[in-house]
């Protein structure tokens, strides 16, 4: 089991850097032709060398910032507020205790989404700069030993470096799409130039609106991809990690039935974070075939929580 999990910590790290190596070019190839097409249209060559340097510097600022900062940036996108002694003692008290079990090298910064859909995740960059995230919803509805399954599992996420791909590619997916709408947007209101009083600017915006339109077309596609990046394998290796953690299979198992048989959506998730939580907070239908099950973030809760009692 501890070589698969070495593996998986890996493969995790690979996935980061050939990601963020990726999303660059995407971003940077797509720009740059956005400003190839506005220079044709406006007959003006320096377009589309100032779209380079500003797709250039888009794509490196926010692989940067994703690396760095994206952890605070998924916290605040969830209204998240950091736990505290005084209102969350057992919750603190548990996540101190699997710290220890699980020797990491500082404990997780500890933070409540004021939501009742029970839920939670785990997100930073490395085990020294992490954090976990659950739902007030969460802290509701389980018990001591569910809630001890629950954090072991999102323990298991930061042992693992699953934390740094799952949080990064939510940074990234979220920038695809605020690129797509600015291409979008550009396209329909960018005006008429010198391209269109020359009488040569209909072919031009023809080719610019293609271009949208396969961007627009792509980026959810793209987005899509990068979420599947995060192996669904994943979460299988972090219920293992919250049984080894806990001892106890039947806390997880249970908090997994109570959060699948809860049908309400966190308020604050989106498509760009859905894959960062323990359950899908979107709240989709159960997929049974093979092909949904294939573009699923989250594989089958049922399953899990019948591999769970196995172990």
């Amino acid at each position: 089991m501890s070589r698969m999990f070495e593996d998986q910590i890996r493969h995790n790290i690979r996935s980061t850097y050939g990601l963020i190596v990726g999303f660059i070019v995407f971003v940077t190839v797509f720009i740059y032709l956005v400003g190839y097409v506005l220079s044709v249209y406006y007959g003006d060559s320096s377009i589309s060398v100032i779209f380079l340097v500003v797709a250039l510097a888009m794509s490196l600022g926010m692989s940067w910032g994703s690396y760095y900062y994206s952890d605070r940036i998924v916290i605040a996108s969830v209204g998240a507020r950091p736990a505290t002694w005084e209102q969350h003692r057992e919750l603190l008290d548990i996540v101190e205790g699997l710290k220890l079990s699980s020797g990491l090298p500082a404990m997780p910064t500890v933070y409540v989404m004021d939501d009742p859909s029970p839920n939670a995740f785990a997100t930073g960059r490395n085990p020294e700069h992490s954090a976990i995230v659950v739902t007030q919803g969460l802290l509701d509805m389980l018990n001591k030993q569910e809630l001890e399954g629950v954090i072991g599992h999102e323990m298991g996420h930061i042992v693992n470096y699953d934390i740094l791909l799952a949080t990064v590619i939510a940074v990234l997916v979220g920038t695809v799409v605020i690129v797509s709408h600015f291409i979008w947007r550009m396209m329909w209101f960018g005006g008429g130039g010198r391209g269109r009083r020359n009488g040569g600017g209909g072919q031009a915006q023809l080719i610019l609106l293609l271009v949208g339109i396969v961007f627009l077309i792509l980026a959810p596609i793209a987005a899509q991809i990068i979420q599947l990046a995060m192996s669904r394998r994943r979460e299988y290796l972090a219920d293992a990690t919250s049984v080894k953690l806990t001892r106890y299979p039947e806390g997880l198992a249970s908090a997994l039935e109570k959060m699948a048989n809860y049908t309400t959506p966190v308020r604050t998730a989106t498509g760009a974070t859905a894959h960062l939580f323990i359950t899908d907070p979107l709240k989709r239908r159960r997929r049974t075939s093979w092909w949904a099950n294939l573009f699923s973030t989250h594989p089958d809760i049922y399953d899990r929580i019948d591999r769970i009692r196995a172990m």
